[in-house]
């Protein structure tokens, strides 16, 4: 993975949530709290679960103690993906062979290269934005698509 990937993928991660939470915000309040019984219960939660991890990853990468968000969803996790934005434009992005040190939720300590993290970051927010299509699918609205070739083909619009 290069950097350029990194930063690109980040992109495109924090692109396609964006998108997400934007049409799950249109839902009436008892459909987005609804539980599916879905991965996280439902459309919200489980969107936020998206949010708290990319959270936890990027304080584990800058190497900071979490704070807490700042406000509602819709305006914390864009700052949490300025982060990850300003965190892959810097000089410590460069190196994504370099590995990082952490401790779990459980306390139990583990070690990942850079470029693992941003892999797995991405990976895991892509599964639960599935998730959560599927759960908007259930609930009779369609859902914008999020496609990785859908992010290629906006930026070649730019």
């Amino acid at each position: 993975m290069t950097t350029q990937d990194a930063r690109t993928h980040l992109r495109y991660s924090g692109w396609a949530s964006r998108r997400l939470l934007d049409a799950a915000l249109q839902l009436p309040a008892e459909q987005i709290e609804r539980d599916l019984k879905v991965s996280h219960k439902g459309v919200l939660e489980t969107l936020n679960h998206i949010h708290w991890a990319d959270r936890v990853w990027l304080y584990r990468v800058l190497g900071q103690p979490m704070d807490e968000p700042d406000g509602s969803i819709e305006v914390a996790w864009p700052q949490i993906q300025r982060g990850w934005e300003e965190w892959s434009d810097s000089p410590a992005a460069a190196d994504l062979e370099r590995v990082i040190s952490y401790k779990d939720m459980k306390g139990h300590a583990h070690q990942s290269a850079l470029w693992q993290i941003v892999l797995h970051l991405v990976n895991h927010a892509t599964l639960h934005r599935g998730q959560v299509m599927a759960m908007m699918r259930q609930l009779g609205v369609a859902p914008p698509p999020t496609d990785l070739i859908f992010y290629y083909r906006e930026l070649q619009i730019r």
